[in-house]
This record gives structure tokens, sequence and C-alpha cells, in this order.
């Protein structure tokens, strides 16, 4: 496979790698060999050592001398595989500050008295400091790009530009929080759209339609459609969520978004797990572009069903690969949802043929980035593409023998297997060092701050859950 854009001064030569690559079907293979050019944080060549074979022997030897001796930086990943960066499509990161605070308890609770009380505590700054963390162990895991639903967000959106990472922000709000809840949303998206040289794009971010009011819900959709903005909202989250819906209004949490016109915007719906066949007609016929974020193993752990991936799948609306908050998950590990919705998925549809391996790195790729409505531009390994991507080592004895590439990497190898992870062509780790954010400082600096973020003695709360 050669492919090529115009020639430039490379910033960045990978020689030698496997390399995880779409063909005109969008289906996954494995090519090795392979040259990977990035020239001004995008990919300007992809080739591997079967084209000399088709072009005449020296022919590929040539251009990567070439390519390499022009580069700025090279890299040898012989022996490496090479895949797009993996893509965490709904989090909210700074929620690493309370990973195992609130374990084991019902949903209501879990809400009402853990989280929403204990976010009351937090300031910009803490945010700031959390964010840090959950940016590091994204970058160890090979997460390159992630959609954020949070408060403070200007706090995560310095850290995106300080860490190397690509995001997609929005700044949560609730009805509560009056006119000024979709105000201060609105404000952020427009102001920070296309910040950190492009690296930054923005959404608005209602929290759910059990914490929205529909009027406001409606507004949100017509300030989304003015300024083509992306709507990120947690909807139809369980199918406790579906059920009650229907009982208090008649009808779905679906057709309560497309009442007030959501589903004719650019819409990221967060989990999805009581979307029924009665949805799909409503996704399909809003005439906006939608996808979904599933995080299959913090459902595993709180007892829930699983997002209904093959019938969204079947009408082509996208499902990408997500963590949830590492409060509810306790990890931001996608590699990991990346295997766990292979295995949900099987067990939810008693097939075993089903979400194989090629399939749930499609998710992991391009339907990841569809989800986040970017995928034009990262999710693949081509031409034209940002050079976000992930050298994995292979050589730890759960990935060995190797019969199947794709088979290996979704239930063999790990996260921890990431050697390095780039991001727009910059090297933000290498060799298991990250090169952007002082790990041990920043845990030095969030320590002193747990007793204090995690008080609920003041007895209030930002909110209360009743869906």
């Amino acid at each position: 496979m050669t492919l090529q854009t115009a020639p430039g001064q490379p910033d960045l030569v990978i020689t030698g790698a496997t390399v995880l690559l779409h063909d005109e079907n969008g289906d996954v293979q494995f090519v090795g060999d392979t040259t990977i050019t990035i020239t001004d944080g995008v990919f300007s060549a992809v080739e591997s050592v079967h084209d000399a074979a088709v072009r005449g022997a020296g022919a590929r030897g040539a251009d990567a001398s070439a390519a390499v001796s022009r580069a700025r930086q090279t890299i040898d990943a012989t022996g490496m595989i090479a895949m797009p960066g993996f893509i965490n499509c709904h989090t909210h990161s700074p929620m690493v500050m309370f990973r195992g605070a609130a374990e084991d308890v019902p949903e209501s609770r879990w809400f009402n008295e853990f989280i929403w009380p204990m976010e009351v505590n937090l300031t910009d700054d803490d945010v700031e400091v959390a964010t840090r963390l959950a940016a590091a162990e994204m970058i160890r895991s090979g997460v390159t790009t992630f959609a954020d639903h949070y408060f403070s967000m200007p706090a995560i959106a310095k850290v995106v530009d300080e860490s190397g990472l690509r995001a997609v922000l929005g700044s949560t709000y609730f009805s509560t929080d009056g006119q000024a809840g979709l105000e201060q949303s609105l404000a952020f998206a427009l102001e920070f759209a296309g910040a950190s040289d492009g690296r930054i794009t923005t959404a608005l971010a209602p929290h759910a339609p059990y914490t929205v009011t529909d009027a406001d819900l409606a507004a949100t959709s017509a300030a989304a459609l003015e300024h083509d903005l992306l709507v990120h909202i947690h909807a139809s989250e369980d199918r406790h969520q579906m059920k009650h819906s229907r009982e208090r209004f008649g009808h779905t949490p679906i057709e309560t978004l497309r009442r007030a016109g959501l589903l004719e915007n650019r819409l990221l719906l967060a989990h999805g797990i009581g979307i029924v066949p009665e949805d799909i007609p409503l996704l399909l016929g809003g005439g906006g572009s939608i996808g979904f974020g599933s995080a299959p193993r913090g459902y595993l752990k709180n007892g829930f069903d699983t997002t209904p991936v093959r019938l969204l799948d079947s009408f082509g609306i996208p499902v990408g690969l997500a963590t949830d908050g590492a409060a509810s998950n306790n990890t931001l590990d996608v590699w990991e949802a990346m295997t766990f919705l292979s295995l949900t998925q099987k067990a939810r549809e008693n097939d075993q043929t089903y979400m194989t391996s090629r399939q749930a790195l499609g998710h992991a790729t391009t339907k990841s980035a569809k989800a986040v409505q970017l995928g034009d531009s990262i999710g693949r390994i081509a031409p034209g593409y940002k050079a976000d991507l992930i050298l994995v080592d292979l050589s730890d004895p759960r990935s060995q023998p190797v019969h199947d590439y794709a088979n290996t990497v979704v239930h063999g190898a790990r996260s921890s297997d990431v050697d390095t992870t780039i991001v727009n062509g910059r090297v933000l780790m290498r060799g298991k060092k990250l090169l952007t954010i002082d790990v041990a400082g920043v845990i030095a600096e969030l320590a002193p701050r747990l007793e204090r973020l995690t008080d609920r003695s003041h007895g209030t709360s930002i909110q209360n859950y009743d869906a």
C-alpha cells in the first residue's frame, strides 16, 4: 500500500512498524514493515515493503532513506504495532480525584449521597490538578483524544494545551443553573473552539434530559444550530431511565431529545443502554449527525446492561469507545473498553461470531472518530489525517505467539504495552516515559486535597438524582 501527499520536510519518520490500516471498505488490516512519514502534524506518507515488490527493487528503500535523512526526528519501530491513538468518546476526566470514593452503592445513592455532594467542594484549581493526573493516565494507555463533559472547563483546556492531547470539550450545565448555565457553556465553546493549534474542538454540554428542562434543551438545540456546535449529552443511560421516562412522560428519552430539536444537530450521546427499536427512526429521521460513546466496563461494574451496539450499527449509527469518569469506572483505559466491548456484545447477542476482534478495532478507530464528529481527521493512519498514533510492544509473554494481530491486540495485549504516544506529530511518551507531565508532582499536589474534596458533612449537593 502506497499512500502519499505532497512532499515536504518531514517532522518525524517511523520505520519498520506493522501498521493498523483501513482498506477501501474501511475494514481493518495489518501491514508489515511500513514507513510512516509525518509532516506539519499530519500523516504525509504511509508505505510498506510490499510496495517495493510492486514498484521494483530498491524503489521503496530509496524513498524511505530519503525521508529518514530529511526528517527532524526518527523512530525505529521494528517489532512494534502502529495503531491510531485511542479516542475516549465520553469521560469526566477530573473525576479521577474521586476514584474509589463511592463504591458498591445503588445509582441514586451514588449520585445523591456521594458524588454530587463531593463536587460541591471543587475549585478550578482542583479540577486542573486532577485533569493532569487523568491526562497522564490517558497518554500512558494510548489515548490521544478525549471527549470531556465537566465543570471548570477552562482549567481542563489549560491541561489539554500543556499535555499535548487532543480533546472535545463541553462545559456541563443543569437547569438549576438558570439561564447562566447555557450561557457559560456557549461562551466557553465559542472562545476555545480551535484552541491549542486546533487540538481543541468544543461542544455544548447539557447534563441530561432528567436534569435539563425541555425548554432549556430546546434553547441548547437552537444555539448549537446557530453556531454549528456539537452537543454532548447523557441520554437513555440505562434501561431504568428509559422505563421511568415512559412511565412519567409517555415516551423515551430519545423522543424528549427529538421534541427539543436536538436530533437535528451534531450530537454525541453518552451510554444509550436504554435505546430501544422505537428510538431508531427518531435517531435517523432528525437530520442530524449522531454518535454514541459506550463504556462497557463501568456497566458491568454497576450491574447494568450494555449499549445495543448491533442494533445501532445495523443502521449506520456509530458507537465509539468510552470510559465514563473514573469515579464510576475506576479507569480511563480505553484499551480495556475495547476488550470489554467485544466480550459484552458477544454475551448480549448470545452470538460467538459477533463483535470479532476486527469489528472491535473498527469501533476503536473509525467509529470512535465518527462518534465524536471527527471522522474526517482522526481515527486512521492515512495521508491527510492528523498524526495521532501509538506504538505497541507485543513482546510480553501474554501476547505471544502472534497468529493474528487483531486477536492479539484485542484479547492478549494491554494498554501497559503502549511504548509511544504521538498526537499531532508530537511525541508525548517514548519508551513508556511521559514527556509532558510530571506524574509524581501531580500526585503530591493532589494528595493533600483529598480529605477536603471527599467531605460531605456540609449536607449540600449540586443536584438531585431522580431518574
